[in-house]
């Protein structure tokens, strides 16, 4: 089983001919409300793929949370270790979209309200799990804890840290697994990208987009390529990434194997919109695996 510690949002998707100029009012051509959040991204890309999946999240006492948590549960998510605020709204990204280009607003809402008394309270759940993801959306002292009963219970911790902001160096001798890509890689370390990979051999993986990703397997670097599609919709690719990788390591495929496997769930979730509308199944990532054999 795979839980996931992070957040959950309700992306308000606004589509227009221009952006706003200052003081300006204008009209938008399409609405949408989206589930999202890296959290709950990342637990649908691995669920749907066939892992069982718990989520660890906080979303507020409104319709946004009702309608998140209801997703969830329908992608086969438990749900149960889910926590309703009764303070603070469930979290948001107000998503502006022309031409092309975005420009994002997050408010996070009930995401910070999540406790390191919220982990503890699910104790159980993570100490029977094969593996534990975690980004960097809820409070900082919050992933220490996470990270710290993990290392107690012996559950490898695989780490997104987005936003890179949010990370703290310390974390790095107790996960098994980092996943930044190149901007976040240069924001967190700022050290020369062969030298990193050697000083984190099989732990640091740098996700390259379209160009798959790279780490060192403690002998020779390796860099995995990626699988070159027409993109209608990149947001949530990293996320089904994580999602499509910590699946495949939990099954046993070998970290080459499973930076493959997830580079190819990574290329067909950007053929759709929405960051969890294109998020595969096991057999769709098959589909074009047999496809490149061929």
């Amino acid at each position: 089983m795979i839980t996931v510690i992070g957040s959950l949002n309700m992306d308000l998707v606004v589509q227009m001919n221009a952006f706003p100029k200052q003081g300006e009012t204008i009209l938008g051509h399409a609405f949408q409300t989206v589930p999202g959040g890296k959290g709950a991204n990342q637990a649908v890309a691995a669920s749907r793929l066939g892992s069982d999946v718990a989520m660890i999240g906080c979303v507020g006492q409104d319709s946004f949370g009702e309608t998140l948590c209801a997703g969830l549960q329908q992608e086969r998510v438990n749900t149960e270790a889910i926590v309703h605020s009764a303070t603070a709204p469930t979290g948001i990204a107000n998503i502006l979209i022309y031409n092309q280009d975005n420009r994002i607003v997050v408010v996070p809402g009930a995401n910070y309200e999540l406790a390191p008394s919220h982990i503890e309270a699910s104790k159980e759940l993570i100490q029977k799990s094969q593996m534990v993801i975690i980004q960097l959306e809820i409070p900082k002292e919050t992933t220490s804890y996470a990270i710290q009963l993990c290392k107690e219970a012996g559950v490898p911790v695989l780490l997104n840290p987005a936003p890179a902001a949010n990370f703290d160096k310390q974390w790095m001798k107790d996960i098994a697994y980092l996943t930044p890509n190149e901007t976040e890689c240069a924001e967190i370390f700022n050290e020369p990208v062969d030298q990193l990979l050697e000083k984190y051999p099989n732990k640091l993986i740098i996700t390259l987009g379209s160009d798959g990703a790279r780490y060192f397997d403690g002998t020779f670097p390796s860099h995995i390529p990626g699988y070159m599609t027409t993109a209608v919709d990149t947001t949530g690719a990293g996320d089904t990434f994580n999602g499509a990788l910590a699946h495949a390591l939990v099954e046993g495929q070998s970290l080459d194997e499973a930076v493959y496997f997830a580079n190819l769930a990574a290329s067909l979730s950007v053929e759709k919109f929405s960051a969890q509308g294109g998020m595969p199944t096991l057999g769709e990532v098959y589909a074009r695996m047999a496809g490149l054999g061929e």
